[in-house]
């Protein structure tokens, strides 16, 4: 269960974000209207939502998941692997000292992007991505052994993040899209396999039992429904433009 998130709310130069989507340019007041309804979502659910303030000096800062990591027991700092992103971190670990006792950070020569850590209880999946070195996903399983938690990395070949294709909707069961279909490393899992036209909505989140998924995609929804989970449709679109899911726009610990 969660009862705690951070975000940050857009900036203006959102518009500059990074992006391979090649969906046109966000529209900052869509942006703002979308990310508060997302907030009010999370509040519904139960969670105490935090809006961090703008950050105007980097246009991708609303993705807080990546600068971060969460855990039951303390929480890492990132490495991001994009370089207009390395001064988020800076920020975060201020924020997150009023939250937990033990914090740690990925060293130098490493790069980690929370976007690509899956957590599945005390163990982590970490996808090796253009923005998670080995380096860094060594450094992060290092981190995670000290507190008695592991972890295993997952290869990966076409994914931005590992969480662009895979998502745990807890009970031992994953929404899966495109290179992680059949993925041996998730074969202990009972799979919800979300077909290639619909493969956005593989980024879900899970809080508290329900699953929030990216509105417009039906044919997902009605799977995750089938197998049991409560749903509440979310407008991501001006965040889809910039290679941003659900889960990116917070941190739930």
């Amino acid at each position: 269960m969660f009862t705690k998130t951070l975000l940050r709310k857009p900036c203006p130069n959102l518009v500059n974000g990074i992006t391979e989507a090649k969906l046109g340019t966000p529209d900052y007041h869509k942006a703002l209207l979308q990310h508060n309804r997302y907030a009010d979502t999370l509040r519904r659910l139960g969670l105490e939502v935090r809006i961090l303030e703008a950050d105007n000096r980097f246009p991708d800062s609303v993705f807080v998941e990546d600068v971060a990591v969460c855990t039951s027991k303390m929480a890492i700092i990132t490495r991001p692997g994009a370089a207009s992103r390395s001064g988020e971190t800076a920020a975060i670990k201020n924020t997150l000292h009023s939250y937990f006792n033990q914090l740690e950070s990925i060293a130098p020569g490493g790069t980690l992007d929370g976007g690509d850590v899956m957590m599945v209880g005390a163990h982590f999946y970490i996808g090796l991505s253009d923005r998670t070195n080995e380096e860094g996903a060594n450094q992060f399983l290092n981190i995670l052994r000290k507190y008695d938690m592991d972890g295993t990395k997952v290869t990966m070949n076409d994914m931005l993040h590992l969480k662009t294709g895979v998502s745990y909707l807890e009970n031992n069961t994953l929404l899966v899209s495109g290179e992680f279909v059949g993925h041996p490393a998730f074969e202990p899992f009972d799979t919800i396999t979300i077909p290639p036209e619909e493969a956005y909505a593989a980024n879900a989140l899970w809080i508290n039992g329900t699953v929030l998924i990216a509105a417009g995609y039906p044919a997902a929804q009605e799977k995750i429904e089938a197998a049991g989970y409560n749903t509440i449709e979310v407008e991501m679109s001006e965040f889809q433009k910039l290679d941003g899911g659900l889960s990116c726009l917070s941190l739930r610990f």
